[in-house]
């Protein structure tokens, strides 16, 4: 059973708990928790440049070694069956150059030898081998053709440079340039590290680089003459006023030693600026410092004041208006990389991050959409920034039906058939079901957009076809077919479908109620994102169960056994610390999980309210 003023006092006191934490200039700052890879990649920047901050290095250690394991490694999340490798490596290098790594201490020891017995420096993934190479622990891959070639092909190459997410090429381009040049920065700690090398002239770090079928595609092409100017000039335009590069603070690591390799000198003020923007990423969760890899205050913001309006809070409150007023000073007027695929198109986004400029994404978008919406029918100069957005938005449909994250039609599946370890993540960026779900859901809650309209129609039709035979939706920038799911059910929810006959959506709730713990909460492992398959957590965490009883929410006119029960455990679970702090967001597959600090906030509120709004208040 649901108890109507247990729910409604939970409502207030979130909601006055919400309001609490907005900042003077309207924005809501929350922490973007990742894994310690960011935190080494700063302490290491630190030693090389002997920058004169002694406290912030030994923070930075103090972070890294607080999250190593009683077996000597690291993970990127809780419950991973073992250390991760390249994680591990990264923490372990990263201390050694801080002088911070007691090699004979029983858990270094261990780290070693895990590093060892999981195939060496060979075996970790692509970016972690580059961070080895731009520091000099490992070489560089000897191949017999200019990898400028990847930012500068030839016409008739089957490979464009913007065919590629912007993800990849942002990451790409600065080591590309250290890669031509063979470049890197010497420290004493890497020759302390030949134990874990190997025989640097015999060892093979570089299969997917050495492999033949690539080396034949690129040993016929020839580069042009100006590869050098246009890897510079990639790296210049795209850098914030923080001095990071797209607002991310690993590109911007690896960019500051694409500059050097490019004859920048080391202490000029471009890379003194990107070391200083990436120490401007710094976030403290309440124990200790460590590197956000992209700071979430507009995601953030966007998302808390859709929830507290969504929880009754008027329109008119100033808290409201403050935050309003923050999002639309962070609406994008810049054109970005975007724009090579929609060539018409005015810019109108939103990014993810306050310094983001130029690299906005559809899911930013459509969370600022919502929160402005309500100043729209009221304001004029808010009604023409809304326009912009939802055109902006509307533009970067694929010609799938779906959304992608952050550019349309970035989305040749053959290319993530390279081989490349996590291709079809990282280097495409097609339409997926949680983004074209929580799209949709916007449309069709704050616009006149049904499914009679082509757009929703196509995305409608491309959602429905990706349904994966268990009833779920596979998620992929959250953990995981609990959160594409919710995405993608609450989409077709509002545009008009028939919740109660609809095949797809019966089969998805039949799903959600089957993986519903009996304590009444849902729990997904991040081995999900993995494994490309449902994998249960073995315990619940508040903000999958929130979307699990939203969607269920969705979807039924009366509420189930299912809703009351996780909302039973929504209204009893906020003191858990294990249901609070699992990583719930995901960026790339077995390497970045975020734990936002936000989540626990906002998901759990806005499931309550729409229970209490669907169920109460409209009787």
């Amino acid at each position: 059973m649901l108890d109507l003023e247990k729910i409604r006092n939970e409502i207030e006191r979130r909601c006055h708990d919400l309001l609490s934490f907005q900042q003077a200039d309207g924005s809501f700052r929350f922490c973007f928790e990742n894994p310690v890879t960011t935190d080494a990649y700063l302490l290491v920047l630190l030693v090389l440049w002997e920058w004169n901050d002694e406290p912030l290095k030994r923070k930075l250690a103090e972070r890294i070694l607080s999250k190593q394991e009683l077996d000597g490694t690291w993970k990127v999340y809780p419950d991973e069956k073992e250390g991760n490798l390249s994680v591990t490596i990264e923490a372990y290098v990263a201390l050694c150059y801080a002088g911070y790594l007691n090699i004979d201490s029983p858990r270094m020891k261990m780290a070693k030898e895990f590093i060892l017995h999981h195939g060496g420096l060979k075996k970790a993934s692509l970016l972690t081998r580059a961070f080895l190479s731009v520091n000099g622990v490992i070489p560089w891959p000897r191949i017999p053709f200019d990898p400028g070639l990847l930012i500068d092909p030839p016409s008739l190459s089957p490979i464009q440079f913007y065919d590629m997410s912007s993800y990849a090429r942002v990451h790409f381009v600065p080591l590309i340039a250290a890669m031509r040049n063979d470049f890197f920065v010497f420290h004493p700690c890497s020759q302390q590290l030949s134990a874990l090398t190997g025989d640097r002239n015999h060892e093979y770090y570089w299969p997917e680089l050495e492999n033949d079928s690539l080396i034949r595609f690129f040993s016929g092409l020839d580069p042009s003459d100006s590869v050098h100017k246009k890897l510079e000039r990639y790296m210049l335009d795209r850098i914030e006023k923080d001095g990071t590069l797209l607002s991310y603070a690993s590109s911007t690591f690896y960019m500051i030693y694409g500059l050097l390799s490019l004859g920048y000198p080391k202490h000029s003020q471009i890379i003194l600026q990107a070391i200083q923007g990436i120490i401007s990423l710094l976030c403290n969760n309440g124990t200790h410092f460590f590197v956000q890899n992209s700071p979430s205050a507009v995601w953030d913001t966007s998302l808390l004041l859709y929830s507290l309006i969504e929880a009754g809070i008027s329109p008119a409150n100033h808290h409201i208006q403050k935050g309003v007023h923050f999002l639309l000073e962070q609406q994008h007027t810049k054109k970005g990389d975007w724009q090579v695929h929609c060539k018409e198109t005015a810019p109108g986004g939103w990014g993810f991050s306050e310094t983001n400029s130029i690299h906005p994404d559809t899911d930013d978008t459509q969370a600022a959409l919502r929160s402005i919406s309500i100043q729209a029918a009221s304001s004029p100069l808010t009604f023409h920034s809304w326009q912009e957005g939802i055109t902006w938005l509307l533009a970067m449909q694929n010609d799938d039906g779906g959304w992608p994250a952050f550019e349309k039609n970035t989305n040749k599946e053959w290319l993530g058939l390279l081989p490349f370890k996590n291709a079809s993540d990282a280097l495409i960026d097609p339409s997926n079901p949680d983004i074209t779900g929580r799209v949709l859901e916007f449309l069709g809650s704050y616009t006149t957009l049904t499914i009679k309209d082509p757009a929703v129609s196509r995305a409608v039709n491309w959602l429905k076809s990706h349904q994966e035979s268990d009833g779920s939706w596979y998620g992929r920038w959250g953990v995981c077919y609990i959160y594409g799911t919710w995405a993608a059910v609450t989409g077709l929810a509002s545009v008009g479908i028939q919740v109660n006959r609809e095949k797809c959506l019966i089969k998805a709730a039949r799903w959600l109620e089957s993986i519903q713990n009996t304590d009444g909460s849902w729990g997904e492992s991040c081995y999900s994102d993995e494994a490309k398959r449902y994998v249960p957590l073995g315990y619940g965490t508040v903000v999958q169960t929130a979307w699990a009883i939203d969607a269920l929410t969705s979807m039924s006119p009366q509420p189930t056994t299912a809703i009351a029960n996780g909302v039973n455990y929504l209204l009893s679970s906020y003191h858990d610390t294990s249901a609070l702090n699992y990583p719930t967001g995901s960026a790339l597959p077995g390497f970045f999980y975020v734990l936002y600090h936000s989540y626990s906030r906002i998901w759990p509120l806005n499931a309550l309210s729409h229970v209490f709004r669907k169920y109460f208040q409209s009787k």
